[in-house]
């Protein structure tokens, strides 16, 4: 990290300090581990002790509980480290079947997604929006800035159902609805290093719509970009200088195409985490929220919380943990098997 060929170029010295992070990481559960092991040596020596087997027995038990997840941290350690996991996250959010309820929906995975962030220091930037006339949103795409956001809602991405009374239900009948939220990571120039041929993108240009402000619905601010050859189509009207949307639109844009290109190649390989990253397919539903019973439940990994009502108020560690404990769980037993097989 003190080479100054590595100071001097910024992507190899980030790349560089991931990977510092992840050896420190490794080195402490490692001690931890064999301390453990060190511990249990120590008093399976004392048990036939007269004046310290007691103590040494009743310590042996709590100290070869501890095993399993001190061995867990070392076996995660030992992961090769996913380099888009540090990244900022890109969010769509759209709504599906269920009409203005649906897009209310779609407002509500919004706010929920924002408080969390915001209890954590994140920020949250707005591209583009097509609110409705109650304060939901049939499309809404944001990113989130801070150090690990795509890899702590990389999962997020699939079919979420609602099931509750809407506000536009006048008889109290509970309704079934749904939004889809795709999640991918923010392209960075330097580590990517691809550009866009002019002639493979459309661009244009329009009115901003929505809430901002006069300023911002009279001036033709608003980017739209094409990219040809697959269809992928990125919009920002956050701000009111058309230079600066086009630099987001086209920032959004490159990932995107990277993301289309990095599931294309899971997909070929068949990796294990595809299926619980899910596809943001309108017909993959990985999560209801079911407000009657206040009751939220992940499909993926058969997770079903009771405290809906502080979920969507932004308290998300539970599901985002559980989520991460099961990739891990998947990407540690692909591994062993991988090393079994060799």
């Amino acid at each position: 990290m003190g080479d100054p060929a590595v100071l001097g170029d910024a992507a190899r010295y980030r790349a560089t300090v991931r990977e510092h992070t992840a050896l420190r990481k490794l080195e402490a559960a490692a001690k931890r581990y064999f301390k453990l092991l060190d511990d249990i040596d120590g008093n399976k020596a004392l048990l036939d002790d007269p004046d310290f087997g007691p103590m040494a027995k009743e310590e042996l038990e709590k100290l070869e509980g501890e095993v399993p997840a001190a061995e867990r941290a070392v076996l995660a350690g030992l992961l090769p480290p996913d380099p888009l996991e540090g990244r900022n996250a890109v969010f769509e959010v759209r709504a599906g079947t269920g009409g203005e309820e649906a897009a209310l929906f779609a407002g509500d995975l919004f706010r929920m997604y924002s408080r969390y962030c915001e209890a954590k220091g994140w920020a949250v930037h707005v591209m583009s929006s097509s609110p409705t006339s109650l304060d939901g949103y049939k499309e809404i795409i944001f990113t989130v800035e801070g150090d690990g956001a795509y890899g702590l809602f990389r999962f997020e991405s699939g079919g979420h159902r609602v099931q509750r009374v809407p506000e536009t239900e006048a008889q109290g009948r509970i309704h079934t609805s749904a939004a889809t939220v795709i999640v991918f990571p923010e392209a960075d120039e330097e580590a990517d290093d691809f550009e866009i041929p002019e002639k493979d993108l459309r661009i244009d240009i329009f009115c901003a719509g929505g809430h901002g402000g006069q300023g911002v619905n009279t001036t033709y601010s608003a980017i739209r970009m094409t990219h040809l050859p697959t269809g992928l189509v990125a919009q920002c009207q956050d701000e009111r200088s058309q230079q600066r949307n086009k630099e987001k639109c086209l920032a959004t844009l490159k990932a995107r195409i990277l993301d289309q290109k990095r599931r294309e190649e899971e997909a070929k390989t068949g990796a294990s985490r595809l299926s619980l990253r899910g596809s943001g397919d309108r017909s993959e539903r990985i999560r209801t929220y079911n407000f009657p019973q206040n009751r939220l439940t992940d499909h993926r990994v058969d997770l079903t919380l009771y405290s809906l009502d502080r979920i969507v108020e932004g308290e998300m560690d539970p599901v985002l943990s559980a989520l991460a404990e099961k990739d891990l769980s998947d990407r540690i037993a692909a591994a062993l098997g991988k090393t079994a097989a060799s």
